[in-house]
């Protein structure tokens, strides 16, 4: 099953509608939204299998949105921003987005961004096949999406779960951040290495005191590897 219901979120109507027609035309349904305290409404009624989410938006801005969404689903979001600054960016990554673009928006690019989130979910047949990596007192599902710590479900972002999923498959192995945006967010993500460093932050505020037997550990003027006592 692929991401099939799109819900476009941005004040413009000029932009909706070109994007509309693209993705359209490229077999999705869409839905759309030109209002913050509208977007969780349909959200919510709608249950939309991946959001475009302008940052600029009446009544509550895209950031807000971003927020109350990840209170109750992983659902990916990619961030539109009408500037490319870093701390947009990075305040973007660091409330749950997937990814994030910069206007003025080109729609072939959207829609490939859309479907590089589609491979990276999992939605696709090479998927089908359960992948887990378990350690002490945790667990990673990469064909659930799902993190489990200390036997319980831990909500994690789909990018983040990927992220420590690819580290705790190769423990004890360092990767520098360009490496994990290449395994990671692949060849089509146009993101600075600042990523990898909001990411792991994220994954450390989950995972701190979890267990004393492994660790996400940084190397410093490298990278980050996982490192375990339980691997040789």
């Amino acid at each position: 099953m692929a991401l099939e219901k799109v819900l476009i979120v941005d004040d413009d109507p000029n932009v909706c509608d070109m994007l509309r027609m693209y993705l359209e035309k490229e077999g999705y349904s869409v839905i759309l939204s030109y209002d913050g305290e509208e977007v969780i409404m349909k959200f919510n009624a709608l249950e939309p299998d991946i959001i475009l989410l302008d940052v600029m938006l009446p009544s509550q801005d895209g950031w807000q949105v971003c927020r109350d969404i990840r209170k109750k689903s992983n659902v990916p979001i990619i961030m539109i921003t009408a500037k490319d600054d870093t701390f947009d960016k990075v305040l973007g990554l660091e409330l749950g987005a997937d990814d994030y673009m910069v206007k003025p928006l080109d729609a072939k690019e959207v829609i490939a961004r859309i479907k590089a989130i589609a491979r990276r979910v999992g939605n696709t047949p090479e998927a089908s096949e359960v992948h887990e990596v378990c350690y002490d007192n945790i667990s990673i599902n990469i064909t659930r999406y799902e993190l489990r710590v200390n036997g319980k479900v831990v909500d994690t972002p789909p990018k983040e779960l990927e992220l420590l999923f690819y580290l705790a498959s190769n423990p004890n192995r360092v990767y520098t951040r360009d490496q994990l945006l290449d395994e990671v967010w692949g060849f089509d993500y146009y993101g600075d290495s600042r990523t990898i460093d909001v990411h792991i932050k994220r994954l450390r505020e989950k995972l701190e005191g979890v267990s004393d037997r492994w660790c996400l550990k940084t190397v410093w003027g490298v990278g980050y590897k996982f490192e375990s006592e339980e691997v040789e």
